[in-house]
Protein backbone atom coordinates (compact mmCIF):
# COMPACT_ATOMS: atom_id res chain seq x y z
CA UNK A 1 0.00 0.00 0.00
CA UNK A 2 1.72 3.58 -0.75
CA UNK A 3 1.40 6.44 0.81
CA UNK A 4 -0.65 8.31 -2.28
CA UNK A 5 -3.72 5.74 -1.98
CA UNK A 6 -4.32 5.01 1.62
CA UNK A 7 -7.56 7.15 3.18
CA UNK A 8 -8.41 5.31 6.44
CA UNK A 9 -6.92 5.24 9.91
CA UNK A 10 -3.67 2.93 10.07
CA UNK A 11 -2.45 1.81 13.71
CA UNK A 12 -0.17 0.17 15.20
CA UNK A 13 1.04 -0.11 18.54
CA UNK A 14 4.76 0.13 19.84
CA UNK A 15 6.32 -1.03 23.47
CA UNK A 16 8.73 0.13 25.87
CA UNK A 17 9.26 -1.26 29.52
CA UNK A 18 5.99 -0.61 30.38
CA UNK A 19 4.57 1.87 28.28
CA UNK A 20 2.64 0.98 25.20
CA UNK A 21 1.51 3.21 22.43
CA UNK A 22 -1.37 3.14 20.45
CA UNK A 23 -0.83 5.05 17.26
CA UNK A 24 -3.41 6.36 14.64
CA UNK A 25 -1.74 7.66 11.68
CA UNK A 26 -3.93 9.39 8.06
CA UNK A 27 -2.93 11.91 5.59
CA UNK A 28 -2.58 15.41 7.04
CA UNK A 29 -0.48 18.28 7.82
CA UNK A 30 2.20 16.81 10.29
CA UNK A 31 0.41 17.32 13.80
CA UNK A 32 0.97 15.23 16.47
CA UNK A 33 -1.32 14.73 19.40
CA UNK A 34 -0.16 12.69 22.32
CA UNK A 35 -2.74 11.95 24.98
CA UNK A 36 -5.00 15.33 24.03
CA UNK A 37 -1.81 17.36 23.78
CA UNK A 38 0.01 18.91 21.10
CA UNK A 39 3.41 16.28 21.67
CA UNK A 40 5.87 19.14 22.14
CA UNK A 41 3.58 20.00 25.40
CA UNK A 42 3.38 16.20 26.63
CA UNK A 43 7.33 15.59 26.39
CA UNK A 44 8.97 19.49 27.49
CA UNK A 45 12.35 18.09 26.52
CA UNK A 46 13.40 18.60 23.24
CA UNK A 47 15.44 15.24 23.10
CA UNK A 48 12.22 13.29 23.94
CA UNK A 49 10.10 15.50 20.62
CA UNK A 50 13.38 14.32 18.74
CA UNK A 51 12.69 10.46 19.52
CA UNK A 52 9.03 10.86 18.43
CA UNK A 53 10.01 12.26 15.08
CA UNK A 54 12.96 10.24 14.25
CA UNK A 55 11.19 7.51 11.92
CA UNK A 56 9.38 10.81 10.33
CA UNK A 57 12.45 12.54 9.61
CA UNK A 58 14.19 9.06 8.58
CA UNK A 59 11.75 8.69 5.91
CA UNK A 60 10.48 12.49 5.29
CA UNK A 61 7.31 11.78 5.92
CA UNK A 62 7.17 14.53 8.97
CA UNK A 63 4.96 16.93 7.19
CA UNK A 64 3.33 13.99 5.26
CA UNK A 65 0.61 12.47 8.17
CA UNK A 66 -1.07 13.56 11.09
CA UNK A 67 -0.52 11.52 13.95
CA UNK A 68 -2.51 10.68 17.23
CA UNK A 69 -0.80 8.88 19.81
CA UNK A 70 -2.37 6.97 23.16
CA UNK A 71 0.22 6.26 25.52
CA UNK A 72 0.60 4.70 29.04
CA UNK A 73 2.33 3.47 31.57
CA UNK A 74 5.90 3.55 32.21
CA UNK A 75 8.32 6.63 32.81
CA UNK A 76 8.61 9.46 29.95
CA UNK A 77 11.65 8.20 28.11
CA UNK A 78 10.04 4.80 28.36
CA UNK A 79 6.81 6.49 26.78
CA UNK A 80 8.91 8.64 24.03
CA UNK A 81 10.32 5.27 22.78
CA UNK A 82 7.49 3.06 23.13
CA UNK A 83 5.64 6.05 20.61
CA UNK A 84 8.42 5.99 18.10
CA UNK A 85 8.17 2.50 17.65
CA UNK A 86 4.86 2.34 16.83
CA UNK A 87 5.33 5.41 14.46
CA UNK A 88 7.84 3.35 12.90
CA UNK A 89 5.81 0.41 12.50
CA UNK A 90 2.98 2.40 11.37
CA UNK A 91 4.97 3.80 8.58
CA UNK A 92 6.30 0.60 7.20
CA UNK A 93 2.13 -0.65 7.39
CA UNK A 94 2.04 2.32 4.76
CA UNK A 95 4.62 1.88 2.17
CA UNK A 96 6.89 -1.84 2.89
CA UNK A 97 9.87 0.44 1.44
CA UNK A 98 11.06 2.60 4.54
CA UNK A 99 11.04 -1.27 6.27
CA UNK A 100 15.41 -1.38 6.00
CA UNK A 101 15.77 1.84 6.95
CA UNK A 102 13.92 1.68 9.79
CA UNK A 103 15.30 -1.82 10.42
CA UNK A 104 19.07 -0.65 9.87
CA UNK A 105 18.29 2.20 13.15
CA UNK A 106 16.77 -0.65 15.22
CA UNK A 107 13.50 1.53 15.01
CA UNK A 108 11.11 -1.36 14.15
CA UNK A 109 12.64 -4.50 16.96
CA UNK A 110 11.02 -3.93 20.37
CA UNK A 111 13.41 -3.28 23.14
CA UNK A 112 12.86 -6.08 25.63
CA UNK A 113 14.50 -4.82 28.71
CA UNK A 114 12.36 -4.04 31.78
CA UNK A 115 13.76 -4.28 35.65
CA UNK A 116 14.70 -7.12 37.29
CA UNK A 117 12.48 -7.74 40.38
CA UNK A 118 13.69 -7.63 43.94
CA UNK A 119 14.74 -11.01 45.55
CA UNK A 120 14.12 -12.53 48.26
CA UNK A 121 17.04 -11.68 50.90
CA UNK A 122 18.53 -9.28 49.29
CA UNK A 123 18.49 -5.33 49.17
CA UNK A 124 18.13 -4.87 45.31
CA UNK A 125 17.71 -7.18 42.40
CA UNK A 126 21.51 -8.52 42.86
CA UNK A 127 22.95 -6.97 45.88
CA UNK A 128 22.97 -8.53 48.97
CA UNK A 129 23.65 -7.44 52.46
CA UNK A 130 27.16 -7.63 54.10
CA UNK A 131 28.28 -10.73 54.42
CA UNK A 132 30.11 -11.42 58.38
CA UNK A 133 31.88 -14.41 59.07
CA UNK A 134 31.37 -13.53 63.16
Amino acid sequence: MTAAKFKENIWAVGKRKTSIARVYMRKGKGNIIVNGKAYEQYFPHGFYCWKVQQPLSITNTSKKFDIKINVLGGGVNSQAEAARHGIARAIVKIDNNYKSALKELGLLSRDARVVERKKFGHKKARKSFQFSKR
